[in-house]
């Protein structure tokens, strides 16, 4: 598994209402989301990139309006 750090300030952190647990695991969840939206990987690797089941994935893809 490769591990990567981004840096974000702390104002931005408080303006979402995030800890930095909480915005790495969303910022996952969002972009493979967004990734699935975009054709580039498939709804199994989206869910596997956001650490989520299959089916707490299309759980989210409906609450943020993907089809």
């Amino acid at each position: 598994m490769v591990k990567l750090n981004i840096e974000v300030t702390e104002g931005a952190l408080a303006a979402l209402r995030k800890d930095a647990d909480g915005f790495a695991r969303e910022l996952r969840i969002v972009g493979a989301a967004k990734w699935y939206e975009m054709r580039m990987v498939s709804q199994e690797r989206a869910a596997e990139i956001a650490g989520l089941t299959r089916a707490e994935f299309i759980d989210v893809l409906g609450r943020l309006g993907i089809p």
